[in-house]
């Protein structure tokens, strides 16, 4: 395995300017005085994707309630992110970065082990990003059954 950047608590969150599936511009700087949980997924429209962006849009409201917006990032273009949307009734933000910039920032992208194999491709990770810009959690290889619930918990949301 490479030693691939990894972002901890505490570390300024790189700020970034993606478009949407709407193919709107939506910035990590214009939402400052929010927190913000960003996740990266491999790929729209496939099963563990899919349950994770359907688990998300379930607790949209509380997390909107407790403070919290989300924004899902995968390589997949705008058109593919619509389709997903209009698919599976997502309300989350999808934010298309095809050429896997924000993705390395993050660290979430770069080896890893699928099926037994070390391929290069998506690492699933989710980030939370406080009021300030700042990292506040940093999970990698996060499993896309379940890690909702989970994140809820460790965020004392229940």
């Amino acid at each position: 395995m490479t030693d691939q950047t990894r972002l901890a608590p505490g570390d300024a969150a790189p700020d970034f300017t993606l478009p949407s599936d709407t193919e709107s511009e939506v910035s990590l700087g214009g939402l400052r005085g929010k927190k913000v949980i960003v996740y990266f997924y491999p790929a729209a429209m496939t099963p563990g994707c899919t349950k994770q962006a359907c688990d998300f849009t379930d607790s949209l409201s509380s997390l909107q309630a407790a403070g919290y917006e989300v924004l899902g990032i995968s390589p997949d273009k705008p058109a593919k992110l619509a389709k997903f949307r209009e698919r599976d009734g997502l309300t989350i933000t999808l934010l298309s970065d095809p050429d896997k910039n924000v993705l390395r920032e993050y660290g979430a992208f770069g080896e890893k082990k699928l099926y037994g194999k070390t391929v290069e491709g998506v690492i699933r990770s989710t980030f939370v990003v406080d009021e300030d810009g700042k990292i506040a959690v940093a999970q990698y290889n996060v499993k896309a059954t379940g890690h909702v619930a989970k994140l809820r918990r460790d965020l004392g949301l229940g």
